[in-house]
């Protein structure tokens, strides 16, 4: 009779990897549909990341003396703003947010350095320019800023924040 024993050992164990092997696939699909439904919206807003592009160059390009005195300059470039506004709004309600960059510490994950500055004022590694915002969809990142980065400052420990406070 041993063998019948052992044998419904094998079964039960059997059983048991096949039960744990389905529910791990339950688990996989699931988050596979809820990444789906996370991330659908990424191929359009990378798309769209251009219209905040150019509403940001189109409101960088107005002086502010342009708008004083001027009614038309001043309407068009509030309606702009206004539109920016509402495009950034959108992309929040679908987990797209801007990358922190200004500032901020250069991050290979988040930045993309096209080029160093000479900034003795700056800690070596800051950065300083941004050229290009960057966006990330919930926690992944959909684009790179476009950053420049110090180069001459001070020197600050891997791992630790930049201080920009001074």
């Amino acid at each position: 009779m041993p063998s019948l024993e052992a044998e419904v050992a094998t079964l039960k164990n059997e059983v048991l990897y096949a039960k744990a092997e389905t529910e791990n696939v339950r688990r996989r699909l699931e988050q596979q549909a809820e990444d789906r439904g996370k991330y659908a919206v990424a191929q359009i807003a990378k798309d769209v990341l251009s219209v905040a592009d150019n509403l940001r160059r189109a409101l960088d390009s107005v002086p502010p003396a342009a708008r004083e005195g001027n009614e038309t300059a001043n309407t068009l470039t509030v309606g702009v703003e206004m539109t920016e506004r509402e495009l950034l709004s959108t992309f929040e309600r679908y987990g797209i947010r801007m990358v922190p960059a200004q500032g901020t510490r250069f991050d290979p994950n988040l930045h993309q350095a096209m080029m160093e500055v000479e900034d003795t004022t700056q800690p070596e590694g800051t950065v300083v320019v941004v050229m290009q915002q960057g966006y990330q969809i919930h926690d992944r990142l959909l684009r790179p800023a476009l950053v420049g980065v110090s180069k001459g400052g001070p020197k600050v420990p891997p791992g630790e924040q930049v201080d920009t406070s001074a």
